[in-house]
């Protein structure tokens, strides 16, 4: 859900034993009755950042799943991406894989003017450096071009969230 204010009411009507239903559901999920409703009707950011976050485990598919998040980050508002990136990514992401991630999110905060969450400070740098491409004639401009989230980790890239190549 945005963090926008709310000021504007919606009410519906439901049975007892519905309302008794919705409470149980929204009790178990650890949510107040209204917040549990809106989870479920209205579209969920944290779940599409841990879909795109998972995708990225499939090596095969990794590539594609970092373009996807990377064009879904630069997307979102800035009360969106930071309800969207309140929880972690995936559990089991590589070290590389987790620093990317990271420094997306921290770019794409950087650029929405959103405190970036605390998780990404969790997650250590890479000990080693990573070059986007394996031309040893473009390492000069990626060590020089990459945006600040990216350098931090030791990830040496000439685009960055929203952007294309």
């Amino acid at each position: 859900m945005s963090t926008a204010t709310k000021s504007a009411q919606l009410q519906i009507r439901v049975s007892p034993a519905e309302k008794a239903a919705i409470e149980r559901a929204a009790r178990r999920a650890g949510l107040d009755m209204s917040a549990y409703v809106l989870a479920r009707v209205l579209p969920a950011h944290r779940n599409r950042f841990a879909e795109l976050t998972e995708a990225c485990r499939d090596t095969a598919a990794e590539r594609f799943a970092l373009a996807e998040l990377s064009g879904w980050l630069g997307e979102l508002s800035g009360p969106e991406l930071r309800e969207a990136v309140a929880s972690p990514p995936a559990t089991g992401l590589t070290p590389y894989l987790a620093n990317y991630v990271s420094a997306m999110v921290e770019y794409a905060c950087a650029r929405r003017n959103v405190a970036p969450p605390p998780w990404t400070r969790t997650v250590a740098p890479l000990v080693e450096p990573v070059f986007g491409s394996t031309l040893l004639s473009l390492r000069l401009h990626l060590l020089t071009h990459s945006p600040p989230p990216f350098r931090r980790r030791n990830i040496f890239v000439d685009s960055s969230v929203g952007a294309r190549v």
